[in-house]
């Protein structure tokens, strides 16, 4: 690209946004070339000033804030009584819930 970079930021020709639109597979009109150049001039000069931070003491983390698991303990319970469980479905059979068949036909 041919776009110089200095103190007063980046500038873009339309060439340069024509390049990065065909790398981005984007067919653009030219008046949107003219856009987009100034846009992607904006979006370098932000880039170039979070670049500038000096960051050497801070940390590297994954994020921004402390993950801790908030699951509670697996503890073992008591479940429901099995045939007031039952007693409650419309249908059941054998211990279980029976429901409608849904693939084919019935053996």
């Amino acid at each position: 690209m041919s776009g110089t970079s200095g103190a007063a930021g980046h500038h873009l020709t339309r060439e340069d946004a024509a390049y990065v639109a065909r790398l981005a597979r984007i067919d653009l009109e030219a008046d949107e070339l003219d856009m987009f150049a100034v846009q992607l001039a904006a979006v370098l000069d932000h880039a170039a000033q979070v670049a500038a931070i000096d960051t050497s003491s801070v940390e590297p983390t994954a994020h921004p804030l402390p993950l801790v698991n908030v699951l509670r303990e697996d503890e073992p319970e008591p479940s429901l009584d099995r045939e007031e469980v039952l007693g409650q479905a419309p249908s059941s059979e054998s211990g279980r819930f029976k429901v409608p068949r849904v693939l084919g036909d019935a053996p």
